[in-house]
Formats: structure tokens, C-alpha cells, sequence
């Protein structure tokens, strides 16, 4: 699993012209799944995320009780070495990431955070304010 974390002023998601999740000074976290992650490296990486110091004075989310934006990314598993198209096949398919982004969150969630995400399968439109900016890619 992938997760590219970037601290934020504001985020939110719409679909359909509706915002599905929003917060404030928090984490906007893109989440990738690959085809050999289980739902036990989807708790280790959101221990991590939650625990990550990158907020401001070395601080994290879990200190803070910053909130967390989780949206589905399967484009972090996008391989463009070769030619000007990127190929997906590291990327798992809906039927595997769906769960794995949900356990995701659910161990998110677990640890006390607070959550709001974006929709699986869904043409979504992601608006944020980095700040900093401060980008870590997380990966298991």
C-alpha cells in the first residue's frame, strides 16, 4: 500500500456536485492498494499515517487531533518509465482495494481519528490547500 499524506488548511471531495467529506487543518491522504496488501498492512500504514510527524512543530495527527481526508487513489500505482503512458498494472483491482481502503479507515478510526472520505468508483472532484507544503509518501 501506498499513501501520500500532505498536510492541509482545507480539503474536500465532491461527487455529483456535492461535498462527501471536508475538513480543516488536517491530512489529506491518497491511498493506493497493490495486489499482495491485507488488511493487516492497511492497519500498519494507518498507524503510521496517524503517527506521522508533519504537522507543525513535529507534531501529528494523533497528537493534534487533526482530521484525516481519505480518498482512493489507484493512480499512485501508475508506472510511466516506459513510453508517455502510464501503465495500471500494479494498481489492484476494485474488488481487492475496495475492502483495503476500508480497513484503512476503519483502523483510522480505531485509533481515535477522525475521518471523512472520499466515494470508491466515483468521478470525484479533490480540493485542497497544502500547507507548508508538506508531501510524505508512505509506503509498506
Amino acid at each position: 500500500m501506498r499513501a501520500l499524506v500532505q498536510t492541509v488548511s482545507r480539503a474536500s471531495v465532491t461527487v455529483d456536485e456535492t461535498i462527501i467529506g471536508a475538513i480543516t487543518d488536517g491530512l489529506l491522504v491518497l491511498v493506493g492498494v497493490t495486489h499482495d496488501d491485507t488488511p493487516a498492512l492497511a492497519a500498519e500504514l494507518a498507524r503510521k499515517t496517524y503517527e506521522l510527524r508533519i504537522l507543525d512543530g513535529d507534531r501529528s495527527a494523533s497528537d493534534e487531533g487533526a482530521p484525516l481526508l481519505v480518498v482512493s487513489q489507484f493512480t499512485l500505482y501508475g508506472d510511466a518509465r516506459k513510453g508517455r503512458r502510464p501503465t495500471w498494472n500494479a494498481a489492484a483491482p476494485a474488488e481487492v482495494a475496495e475492502p483495503l481502503i476500508t480497513a484503512y479507515v476503519e483502523a483510522l478510526r480505531a485509533r481515535g481519528a477522525t475521518v471523512e472520505t472520499g466515494r470508491f468508483r466515483a468521478h470525484m472532484l479533490v480540493e485542497s490547500v497544502n500547507v507548508g507544503p508538506r508531501t510524505i509518501l508512505l509506503e509498506l
